[in-house]
């Protein structure tokens, strides 16, 4: 057990009563409401103080909170100082962030990655009620060179594409990884 367990005894023994595939339901389930408040508060910061504010505001989160999680994994997969590419991308597919992107492809060598993601819920999500694409490059970015460079200062990351960049239907953001 961690040193600080999230949740009391007795709910991690009514969790632990679940099935391995309800566990992993309510898992992805919560990973996705994470993603859903991110969404929320951004709208509401949004329609108030415009893209450009809520753009910050978002950036400044997500870049702390890449460092919180990159820490967090680290410890929690007892992971050692400066891991390789092929560990930072491990980690970084078990990020939230990682975890809420199913329509994601990556490359990985020893020295190089390359993170695709071919359809992005937030994106849809925002053309489907009539909002224009969100420029996310800016957050994207700073939440993905932030959780690298927390687990090995010495990784180097690229925005390949993101939108406001011009992307084709089929890829909405291509990041590359290396030392």
């Amino acid at each position: 057990m961690s040193e600080y367990p999230p949740g009391s005894i007795e709910d991690r023994e009514k969790l632990a009563k679940m099935s391995l595939e309800k566990l992993l339901d309510y898992f992805f389930l919560q990973i996705r409401n994470l993603w859903r408040v991110d969404g929320v508060y951004f709208l509401g910061i949004e329609k108030k103080f415009g893209t450009e504010a809520a753009t910050e505001i978002d950036a400044s989160v997500w870049e702390n909170m890449a460092a919180i999680e990159a820490r967090s994994l680290k410890k929690m997969l007892k992971v050692g100082e400066d891991p390789d590419i092929p560990t930072i991308m491990d980690l970084l597919l078990k990020s939230s962030w990682a975890l809420d992107q199913p329509f994601k492809t990556v490359e990985v060598s020893d020295k190089r990655a390359v993170l695709t993601i071919d359809r992005c819920r937030t994106q849809e999500t925002r053309l489907s009620k009539g909002l224009p694409e969100f420029p996310c490059k800016k957050v994207r970015f700073g939440y993905l060179k932030n959780i690298a460079e927390t687990l090995n200062p010495k990784v180097e990351v690229n925005c390949l594409v993101c939108p406001p960049d011009k992307h084709s239907k089929d890829l909405w953001c291509k990041w590359e990884f290396k030392l």
